[in-house]
């Protein structure tokens, strides 16, 4: 093939040619050079990544998931993105899902053949009974692996909210979603590696939209992670910090209150700054859909009507 018929990632630049005689401070610079590129490229399409985010929020706060679909290196970031929201954010794992072309083995090692075959992707999402209140974010590359294609095109016929997320303009993957996000990195420096410029893309791509939709859910208080599901000693290290940091408490009434809600942050936040008891914490929170930021001003309202009757 022609360069201008292949993927702006499969494109072989000349002056890349030798490389591999470079000393591996200049392949370093090389690489680094290359990498700082893509940040810029992000931002050129973060008007229709707030779209996205605006949109798969209002559907999450009316119960909807938030699917990733993908192969390869775009699989598992979509994989490794949803991974990391339960110890982040709290949610439920069922919350927001990767789903990759060849299944769970495909994560450590690759399934040949697997993505291009667009019936996976059908049996993998119809497993997932989706609602019009779910949305599945198609990632690519090249914008046209036909695993991926045929899952943002199973979402829409479903009635969920679909989204593509490409590394190239005009592709067949933004054209089958309702919504699309183009992240155009050009050519990789190892042409047609996707792990290096457009897989860098993809993370901060991913990055930016669950931590953003996650912020307009009321799963953070400032930048703080209030919802942190308190584990392991860092965690309930950090959930501490976390109470002392709202509150301005001592580090031993925060240790107190987070016994008495079971290491739920924001409950023990209510129950120092509010006074209450946890169960009472837990139903100002219930009445606010978790929002900290407002349990709190709620709480204070009550005190104050208290005052003043």
């Amino acid at each position: 093939m022609e360069n201008s018929e292949r993927p702006a990632t499969e494109v072989v630049r000349a002056e890349w040619a030798g490389i591999d005689r470079l000393g591996t401070p200049e392949l370093l610079r090389l690489l680094n050079a290359e990498d700082r590129t893509v940040a810029g490229a992000v931002a050129r399409e973060l008007p229709r990544i707030a779209v996205v985010v605006d949109a798969v929020a209002a559907r999450m706060a009316r119960g909807g998931r938030l699917v990733y679909a993908g192969a390869g290196t775009a699989g598992r970031l979509g994989v490794l993105d949803a991974s990391e929201c339960p110890p982040t954010f709290g949610t439920d794992p069922a919350q927001v899902v990767g789903v990759i072309a060849g299944g769970p083995a495909a994560l450590v090692r690759a399934v040949e053949g697997a993505e291009d075959r667009p019936e996976l992707a059908v049996a993998d999402l119809a497993a997932l009974a989706l609602t019009p209140e779910d949305t599945v974010v198609g990632v690519s590359a090249s914008g046209r692996t036909p695993y991926t294609v045929a899952a943002v095109r199973y979402a829409r016929g479903a009635g969920a909210l679909s989204v593509g997320l490409a590394g190239a303009a005009g592709s067949p993957l933004v054209a089958a979603a309702e919504l699309g996000i183009e992240v155009e990195t050009g050519p990789e420096v190892l042409a047609g590696s996707t792990r290096l410029k457009a897989g860098t893309a993809q993370k901060l791509v991913l990055n930016l939209l669950s931590t953003a939709v996650m912020v307009r859910l009321g799963r953070t208080y400032g930048n703080l992670m209030v919802d942190v599901r308190a584990g392991n000693a860092k965690l309930r290290d950090r959930a501490r910090r976390i109470v002392v940091e709202i509150t301005g408490a001592d580090e031993e009434t925060a240790r107190r209150a987070l016994a008495a809600t079971g290491g739920e942050a924001k409950a023990a936040v209510l129950v120092v700054l509010a006074g209450v008891d946890a169960p009472t914490a837990a139903r100002l929170l219930a009445s606010t859909g978790g929002r900290l930021r407002e349990a709190v001003e709620l709480a204070r309202a009550g005190q104050n009507a208290g005052q003043n009757s």
